[in-house]
């Protein structure tokens, strides 16, 4: 059984501070960020939103947006014509339902069109301060090489995750993890002989 309790405290250690590599300024920015990210590097993301989010401000600026034009915008984005039209639903709902307001409860978020689980989990610890888990393909890759996740299901995942790590360090925790993941538990060709972890690793193709 893998031991999340020292696994939390190095990774923690390894990385004190860690933010989510999307720039954002504001809940709803994040919202637009991350659904733009789905399949797509924060890189690329943030490269696009630095110019989106100057013209595109509030969700009444999206939902009134010429769709053609919307899609050439954000035209170097993987799947961009779907994402134009999840965000664009996505503000109508917003302006709909919530005044225009990002919810705060995982319950309205995924009524939201382009939001799921893992993107409500993203807004709700990286701009509410809320502890949450948000499970993208590194998560899922090195909690499972780890030994504390044993599914290739997100919301598996995610529920025992949230069943072994600290409460108070669920967001910092996954946001330690993606990093992690990103600089040495990589898909292809991990750094084994630099991780910090390698002790409390159970992977058993860990080099």
């Amino acid at each position: 059984m893998a031991n999340a309790k020292k696994i939390t405290e190095l990774l923690l250690k390894k990385y004190p501070h860690p933010r989510i590599a999307l720039n954002f300024t504001n809940p709803f920015e994040l919202l637009v960020a991350t659904i733009l990210s789905a399949q797509c590097t924060d890189v690329k993301v943030n490269a696009v939103t630095k110019e989106l989010f100057k013209k595109y401000k509030v969700p009444e600026d999206y939902a009134k947006a010429d769709a053609t034009m919307f899609e050439r915008e954000i035209s170097s984005i993987t799947y961009y014509k779907n994402k134009a039209k999840m965000i664009i639903d996505c503000c109508k709902k917003l302006l709909k339902d919530f005044h225009g307001k990002v919810p705060q409860t995982m319950e309205e978020l995924i009524t939201l069109p382009g939001v799921g689980r893992k993107t409500a989990n993203v807004i709700l610890g990286s701009s509410f301060g809320k502890q949450a888990i948000p499970v993208d393909t590194h998560v899922l890759r090195v909690s499972n090489r780890l030994g504390l996740a044993h599914s290739n299901n997100p919301e598996k995942v995610e529920q025992e995750l949230m069943g072994q790590i600290p409460n108070d360090k669920w967001t910092s925790f996954s946001l330690a993890l993606i990093l992690h993941g990103r600089e040495t538990c990589t898909a292809k060709n991990p750094k084994c002989g630099e991780c910090v972890l390698y002790k409390e690793c159970e992977w058993p193709e860990k080099r």
